[in-house]
């Protein structure tokens, strides 16, 4: 399986989040990719796609915003990372905002998500190197994978949160499209729902969303990811989350995963992406499930079961000694 990934991945480094009422050191920092660089071997260089598959997306103003928040924000004589505080709760609109602090809140939606100096330049190849998986898919191998990071699901179309900036998978499938591939299923199963894919496709009805994760009633992202959000519009059926209680192991994802792969068969995708979370790992410290390593193999497998085009996408996953070994576990299955 060709992996492919970009060092400058590396230069997004905030130091704190708030989490739990408190500041704390960033949970998703650069020991998770050299665990899962160290445990997959070699990858491959991502190229570089420009920014147009990005603004299929994601709009040029909330482009503009990632690359110059930092910068912005230490104009203003702050220190640190640039983090927001307020949030439009009511009445978000398009607003002519000139102060930093007002557009950290227009374009996030928690206060876990710094932009360090490095923020956008981790992000957008973080995208690269999910283009370029799609490119050797495309281009007939089977299956690849994307070591993304940062990650990308909790990212909308203009707004970043749960760690994500910009939405790999989202940009991926629609550049699929513009290859010419006509129907996308995207497969999230992370451990948190992936609020900010739900939103971007919400209403379409080209590209099939379905989540397994943690209900959303006792954990983040709290506001997405509940069962009956099944998409409007143009979109509706295409939606399909499935939420699962805290302490869930292999044989009740299982279940969850056996639903999903019927609708993305009944569906009938081109082309399958699965952004795949390791925070599902029984000893993640931020996540509830009990996954083991030796799970993820068995969920790949399955996953493979389908037939379909697959370009697989890094997600969330925090125990970072494990890491490596989960995505390694996954990857396996997969082949």
């Amino acid at each position: 399986m060709r992996s492919f990934w970009d060092p400058r991945q590396l230069s997004h480094s905030p130091s704190k989040e708030l989490h739990n009422g408190a500041f704390v050191p960033y949970a998703e920092h650069i020991g998770r990719p050299k665990s899962i660089l160290a445990a997959i071997g070699a990858t491959e260089a991502a190229v570089d796609h420009g920014e147009e598959p990005l603004l299929r997306v994601h709009p040029r103003d909330y482009l503009d915003f990632l690359w110059s928040a930092h910068k912005d924000w230490r104009a203003a004589g702050r220190e640190g990372d640039a983090a927001g505080y307020v949030w439009p709760v009511v009445g978000r609109r398009p607003l002519d905002l000139s102060r930093i602090d007002a557009r950290l809140g227009r374009y996030s939606y928690d206060g876990g998500t710094p932009i360090a100096a490095g923020t956008f330049e981790s992000a957008y190849w973080s995208v690269q190197s999910a283009l370029s998986g799609l490119d050797a898919v495309i281009g007939g191998d089977p299956v690849a994978f994307a070591l993304c990071r940062p990650p990308g699901h909790h990212a909308g179309a203009d707004y970043m949160g749960g760690y994500c900036y910009l939405n790999s998978a989202a940009v991926a499938a629609e550049a699929a499209i513009a290859a010419g591939k006509s129907r996308i299923a995207i497969l999230d199963i992370d451990y948190h729902h992936g609020n900010g894919t739900q939103d971007i496709f919400y209403t379409r009805g080209d590209v099939l969303f379905v989540s397994i994760h943690a209900d959303p009633k006792y954990d983040y992202p709290f506001y997405w990811g509940h069962a009956d959000e099944e998409g409007a519009g143009d979109g509706e059926g295409a939606n399909l989350n499935l939420p699962l209680p805290r302490g869930t192991a292999l044989a009740g994802f299982a279940r969850a995963l056996d639903t999903a792969l019927a609708r993305i068969a009944a569906f009938g995708p081109d082309l399958l992406i699965c952004c795949y979370g390791a925070d599902t790992f029984t000893d993640d410290p931020i996540s509830f499930f009990d996954l083991q390593t030796i799970d993820y193999p068995v969920i790949g497998r399955s996953i493979m079961s389908l037939g379909l085009p697959t370009l697989a996408v890094m997600e969330g996953g925090y125990a970072t000694d494990a890491l490596g070994g989960n995505v390694a576990a996954f990857l396996e299955g997969l082949q």
